[in-house]
């Protein structure tokens, strides 16, 4: 059966035949580039349609059905739209910084995606630190966010920057202490061998549950760290307009949504990824038939459907919960996840030491 591996070994076999080794590293990279801006549109495209079908659902109500086949070329309609748009920059704005802004938010995504696993053997850069890595690069997503609502010269846009800066930074903490707990059960640091590590049983599963403890808070804590709702504080359309991209229109502020949209693909991936082992197949213990049975389906095909099925509980939250005040959002964090993040690495580092996990 075909798999993104054998395709990468076919494409790199035939430019080592027909370049030299640096010629061939260029040509990959070049490559590699194109198919990640190409997962960009492709993403912006499906996510937008299932996130406006998903509200419609839970609102029961069709959503889209205009545009295509039941409205599945809405997405592409309102891409067309954002192209042709003017984009417009306001009297008082620092130019450079409001037109660098959107730019930094997309090659920051761009480089999240580096370290994560598509399937079995394919990643673009399978780093020794690749959690590392991961957690340091995602942080940079918030000078993006207060370069654009400083230089916009607008007090709305200023207050939903300074928001989302306060709001990033504090729930960086209690993902960043989930995260950890994986790292201190597999004992490394690369996404491949936490995944290698999960051959016999995710970690959702094997690690009881402190590991469904961390698993719970790192997916609040992620959806307030990508403003979604309930946590949207930076973009709350009843008291700051539309926060700190009020000012942007045309393909600057496609950027950013497209970039808002692609970091929910992003943290859901690596959740998938280290809870739900990303492209591994459910196996259950001895169960030689059921578990020979999983390994026929592909690897990619277990980790878009572990991605997509975290990023339809994000889109849940959205329309099931109201949105928290930023007091309230604020003491959620400090007052609880952080304290019961803290307590539960505690007790997976017993358990760890212990040998209690299976």
């Amino acid at each position: 059966m075909w798999s993104f591996s054998d395709i990468a070994n076919n494409i790199h076999n035939w430019l080592s035949n027909q370049f030299n080794t640096t010629w061939t590293m260029i040509f990959e990279m070049l490559i590699a580039g194109v198919c990640v801006i190409g997962l960009f549109a492709l993403l912006g495209l499906v996510l937008v349609i299932m996130e406006r079908k998903v509200s419609a659902w839970m609102q029961i109500r069709l959503g889209p059905n205009r545009v295509g086949p039941k409205g599945m070329f809405q997405s592409l309609a309102d891409t067309v739209k954002l192209m042709v748009k003017e984009g417009m920059t306001p009297w008082g704005a620092d130019k450079t910084l409001f037109n660098l802004a959107p730019f930094i938010a997309m090659i920051v995504a761009m480089l999240l995606l580096a370290p994560i696993a598509f399937a079995s053997n394919f990643q673009l850069w399978d780093i020794n630190i690749g959690v590392l890595y991961v957690s340091a690069v995602s942080s940079l997503s918030v000078i993006s966010i207060l370069m654009a609502g400083w230089a916009s010269n607008n007090k709305y846009s200023l207050l939903g920057a300074m928001r989302s800066g306060a709001q990033i930074v504090s729930y960086e903490l209690s993902a960043g202490l989930s995260i950890l707990a994986i790292i201190v059960l597999t004992g490394d640091l690369r996404f491949s061998t936490i995944i290698a590590s999960q051959a016999d049983g995710w970690w959702i599963f094997k690690g009881h549950i402190p590991v469904i403890i961390a698993f719970i808070t790192f997916i609040i804590a992620v959806t307030a760290e990508t403003n979604r709702a309930p946590f949207d504080m930076a973009e709350a359309e009843s008291e700051l307009t539309a926060g700190f991209h009020t000012e942007y229109s045309g393909m600057k502020f496609a950027l950013f949504f497209l970039a808002e949209y692609v970091n929910v693909f992003i943290v859901c991936a690596i959740g998938a990824t280290l809870f739900l082992g990303g492209p591994m197949p459910l196996h259950i213990g001895l169960w030689e038939g059921f578990n020979h049975a999983m390994d026929y389906i592909p690897s990619s095909v277990w980790f878009f459907g572990k991605t997509f099925f975290l990023i339809f509980l994000i889109m849940w939250f959205r329309w099931t919960f109201p949105r928290l005040r930023i007091d309230q959002l604020l003491r959620l964090e400090w007052k609880y996840l952080l304290p019961i993040s803290m307590i539960n690495l505690l007790l997976i580092t017993a358990m760890a030491i212990l040998k209690w996990h299976f």
